[in-house]
């Protein structure tokens, strides 16, 4: 993906770079699909790379990348072989120490390395107090760079020893540039739908189109334009979405549903304020718990869509 809208995080990077001392830890923050790990792996090369000293094309040495692993053994084998592969819910504690092991050696090629957290949301609490300390003291020439979707889930103490780098959104017209650039077999009708759905993130419209959210995101207006009252249009978002999804197909669910429900705020009146806000709120608390709970898939997919339902006009809300 073409990466959009980094230009000030890029300046501040810089900036940083050509001063006279850097900053030891780094937060990327903004919404999911805005290209922070992108911004991260690229900044982090940058910042290795030294006069002289050959760069690796691929994995750097001194670039270290903390993400979820795979589940267990059969998970790990799928990544081996380079097939797709179900991932723990957490970044765990033996993560961050098997890293801090490792900085007890030099970095490998230079004088600098980097550890990028994505995202660093997704570590467990032991996880989060064991990077505490190394970012209360880092190694010489060691650098963290914390990629977070909602950096009020961190440590308060972990965030105050960071230096925050904003990533805004993007606006409507650059998305449907994107779209056109990197997604042109899709029709027009779906390009403006991914657009509508994304709220400004780049990497939600693609996974839109990829994922063929088109009609989801039709029958989720319709639940919310016109409510559900005999549950058939319910029952029809659960065959779309399918009777074992993925956790990553539920979570798009769920990001597709809070968009759908925040762009109903224009066409409805205000005595159906409170319930299209209750019913926004409580879908942000789902997206919150989905990637870490054992959700029954069924279950939450009729919750998603019951929430739909609930934001309907109060007219068409009967039997919720």
């Amino acid at each position: 993906m073409s990466l959009i809208g980094h230009d000030k995080a890029w300046r501040e990077w810089r900036d940083a770079m050509g001063g006279e001392r850097m900053h030891h830890a780094w937060m990327l923050a903004g919404k999911s699909g805005l290209g922070k790990m992108q911004f991260a792996l690229a900044a982090a090369r940058e910042l290795v790379a030294e006069p002289g000293i050959p760069q690796p094309e691929g994995h750097h040495p001194d670039i270290t990348i903390l993400m979820r692993g795979p589940k267990d053994d059969k998970e790990d084998r799928k990544r081996e072989k380079g097939e797709p592969f179900e991932t723990k819910r957490n970044i765990t504690v033996g993560q961050i120490r098997a890293m801090q092991q490792r900085l007890t050696t030099r970095p490998t090629l230079g004088s600098r390395r980097v550890v990028i957290v994505d995202p660093a949301d997704d570590m467990e609490k032991g996880a989060s107090n064991a990077l505490l300390k190394s970012l209360e003291e880092p190694p010489a020439g060691t650098f963290f760079v914390l990629v977070t979707h909602r950096p009020a889930r961190l440590l308060p103490t972990i965030r105050s020893r960071c230096r925050i780098v904003r990533f805004p959104t993007v606006s409507d017209a650059d998305l449907e540039q994107l779209l056109r650039r990197e997604a042109p077999e899709a029709d027009e009708a779906t390009q403006k739908a991914a657009v509508i759905a994304a709220g400004g993130s780049p990497g939600a419209a693609l996974d839109f189109v990829e994922r063929d959210l088109g009609k989801l995101f039709a029958l989720m207006q319709q639940i919310i334009a016109e409510g559900d009252p005999a549950f058939a249009l319910r029952g029809r978002m659960s065959e779309l979405i399918g009777a074992r999804p993925k956790r990553e197909r539920i979570l798009a669910t769920i990001d597709l549903a809070r968009s759908v429900i925040a762009g109903s705020i224009s066409d409805i009146s205000p005595r159906d304020y409170p319930a299209v806000v209750e019913a926004h709120a409580e879908l942000v608390r789902l997206s919150g718990q989905a990637p870490t709970y054992n959700f029954d898939a069924a279950l939450l997919v009729a919750e998603i869509g019951t929430l739909l339902a609930s934001a309907a006009p109060l007219r068409e809300r009967a039997n919720v």
